[in-house]
């Protein structure tokens, strides 16, 4: 407790001269939220925040300013990029807002910190699939990486991850959806019910699917299952023959026209489906929101063979300490709060904490977003621009029909790198 941290605020005088009283209150962690006389000291601190544009939000960290008195500073990369830097540059972050299946390549570098979950205020109320794998104590867990499987390790110290819950956790659970294909109904001219529908000759040149190997493969496995053509012992963890399966069938696929593009950016999907060159394809729900938005007809459609998962969460760096520490351990505590779970759910995505968020909705948001009901009033977007009329339903239904029906998680496999390379193959034909 004697560290003097960057902003040379030393903690020892400062509990000294505040009275036995008050450090006792601070150190037993009774005083959640900074103590009045950190404040002078708090707004010097800043956090280098760093992971995928789905969660880099500039509202977030104005709000994080506005609440809590420090300066949350985001960067922007892609999925390979944030992998990649996590790794190789652990001093030039201070958290890192990472997926699942990153965190299965990227915490046995032991590069990042395991959290205490007794800092964490609302971890007791973490929709469960981030701590036992089933949304329901019934499920049925996914295929993939899925989350419980990485989230916990043996010790403090340790970067080993436990098959059985402990009090370290490797990444606090923020943001998370079931992706599926998004189509334009306006132009597909029948009904679609199935993955394996991406291969109607009749959309030929007008689909796509997703250009990051570790989520794409997923997207890969889902259609070629449901066209029966590989029968998948597990899909999150392909054999190399089953790979050498997916990938011979893509690059045949591709070979025949079926594909107009493979994006790698939100951006990227959403202008190949608002401007109508691509009719059906791999997309993100924001996305399908933002071609909706233009008043363009989108639709994220439910399949029968149900939804690929994804989810991310914060993870601190190993050379936190001090105040610095302390400031992401509040950060955590109030992202989990309510309003980002909000806003989070407003956008399309799903919070991980769901009693706060609802705190901070509207009942017939709440009703819309996360209970499948049609809506009574317009439906807006956190930024206030209307995206749904009354009556609206959100596609797919509610939290536990779409949550409830995932076949698989983003995944990183065992022969992951040999997936990988076929995958550039497959890009690269």
């Amino acid at each position: 407790m004697t560290k003097t941290t960057r902003t040379g605020f030393n903690r020892r005088r400062l509990l000294k001269g505040a009275g036995a009283v008050a450090g006792a209150a601070i150190g037993s962690g009774a005083i959640t939220g900074f103590p009045t006389l950190w404040a002078q000291n708090i707004k010097n601190v800043t956090l280098r925040q760093f992971g995928t544009g789905v969660s880099a939000i500039n509202e977030i960290a104005a709000k994080c300013k506005e609440d809590l008195g420090f300066t949350l500073q985001m960067t922007a990369l892609d999925s390979d990029a944030v992998v990649q830097r996590a790794v190789t540059q652990p001093k030039s972050y201070d958290i890192a807002d990472i997926e699942y299946w990153m965190c299965k390549k990227v915490f046995p570098a032991n590069i990042l910190q395991a959290m205490d979950i007794k800092k964490i205020k609302n971890f007791d109320k973490i929709v469960p699939i981030f701590t036992t794998g089933k949304l329901k104590s019934d499920s049925v867990i996914a295929q993939g990486t899925a989350p419980h499987s990485v989230s916990f390790v043996e010790g403090k110290d340790s970067a080993k991850f436990s098959k059985t819950p402990t009090d370290w956790y490797t990444m606090i659970p923020t943001i998370y959806n079931a992706d599926t294909l998004g189509i334009r109904p306006d132009l597909v001219g029948r009904p679609i019910a199935n993955w394996k529908d991406i291969l109607d000759p009749a959309f030929k040149g007008k689909t796509s699917i997703l250009n990051i190997p570790s989520i794409g493969i997923m997207d890969a496995a889902m259609i070629c299952e449901s066209a029966g053509i590989v029968k998948y012992g597990d899909k999150g963890n392909m054999t190399k023959e089953e790979i050498d399966k997916t990938i011979a069938f893509l690059i045949d696929t591709k070979k025949s026209g079926q594909f107009r593009a493979f994006w790698k950016t939100f951006d990227e999907s959403v202008n190949l489906m608002a401007s109508g060159e691509v009719i059906i394809q791999s997309m993100w729900s924001p996305a399908v929101t933002a071609v909706r938005s233009k008043g363009i007809p989108c639709v994220y459609q439910p399949l029968k063979e149900g939804y690929r998962a994804w989810g991310g969460g914060l993870a601190l760096a190993k050379h936190l300490s001090g105040i610095e520490l302390d400031a992401a351990y509040e950060y955590v505590n109030w992202y989990l709060s309510g309003w980002v779970g909000a806003f989070l759910n407003r956008q399309g995505y799903y919070s991980a904490v769901l009693d706060t968020a609802k705190a901070n909705m509207s009942e017939d948001e709440w009703g819309y977003w996360m209970e499948g009901k049609p809506a009574k009033g317009e439906i807006k977007n956190p930024q206030g621009k209307v995206m749904e009329k009354p009556g609206a339903v959100r596609d797919g239904g509610a939290f536990a029909d779409r949550m409830g029906a995932v076949a698989c998680w983003n995944a990183v496999m065992d022969e992951d790198r040999y997936m990988v390379q076929k995958w550039n193959q497959f890009i690269a034909a």
